[in-house]
């Protein structure tokens, strides 16, 4: 298996079907992150028939950034990654032969995420460049069991108190006036979330995910628009089991398969 970024083995790494095979990601087998839920959570934040520019922030294989492209068929869709395993694998991913329909609208940039100003620029990411930022970060706090696996850990590991809040100030700083952002997170980053987005973005929504009907949240999107004044919102939360067993909701199986949103609108 190879790409632009060079020869990948393919005994560490598997290709993976998504949105019952609409698209496929080049992913690590036994290391670093492997996408799944949250990532198809997160895409569903962009409304149906999107046809703007969207920035995935901390890309990974390009998950979240190829599932809008395979809801939205106008949009156009740049993967932001910096990670070297994770850039190649996302190179890869756009030279499969399963995405040729999607590959011409999608690109990839090699940029972090965390720098500001005209380091940020300079890396790619411009002022007020995009229509839609949507952005998966690292939540898992320092006090968990950390993963033995580096690439794992740094996809996956809070690594100090303002991470989240850098994540959140670049989607502000590269969003469009009007346009919106869309960011997945534990509950225990809700205030943090609300507060980083409320200098520049309003009209927050918050959908919280529930295992079940009688659990507690285990992740909220949050979705807000760029320089509007509207209240935060909590909207009725997404179950993603029913009361026994493993198998999806339906709304929980309609998202994940790409065919429903996760937003009104």
């Amino acid at each position: 298996m190879s790409g632009p970024a060079g020869d990948l083995d393919s005994a560490a790494f598997t290709t993976d079907a998504f949105h019952r095979g609409r698209f496929f990601l080049v992913q690590p087998a036994r290391k670093g992150h492997r996408a799944g839920t949250d990532a198809l959570l997160l895409a569903a934040a962009v409304p149906p028939g999107f046809s703007g520019r969207v920035a995935d922030l901390g890309a990974g294989a390009g998950a979240a950034g190829l599932a809008v492209a395979a809801r939205c068929p106008q949009a156009r869709i740049v993967l932001v990654e910096n990670a070297p395993a994770m850039l190649a694998c996302a190179h890869a991913t756009l030279a499969l032969a399963e995405n040729a329909h999607l590959a011409p609208r999608c690109s990839v940039l090699d940029a972090d995420v965390r720098l500001a100003g005209d380091a940020r620029r300079g890396g790619g990411l411009a002022d007020a460049s995009f229509d839609y930022v949507i952005l998966n970060p690292p939540f898992n706090p320092a006090s968990d069991r950390p993963s033995p696996d580096a690439l794992r850990r740094q996809a996956h590991m809070i690594e100090d108190a303002a991470l989240l809040g850098d994540w959140l100030a670049t989607a502000a700083s590269v969003a469009k006036p009007g346009g919106a952002a869309a960011v997945i997170a534990r509950p225990q980053s809700l205030d943090e979330v609300v507060a980083a987005l409320s200098p520049s973005f309003g009209a927050i929504e918050i959908r919280p995910v529930l295992p079940r009907a009688d659990k507690p949240a285990i992740r909220f999107v949050a979705r807000a628009r760029r320089d509007a004044s509207e209240a935060v919102s909590i909207l009725p939360p997404l179950v993603l089991h029913g009361d026994a067993g493993n198998a999806f909701t339906a709304e929980a199986e309609a998202i994940g398969s790409g065919l429903a949103s996760l937003f009104d609108g």
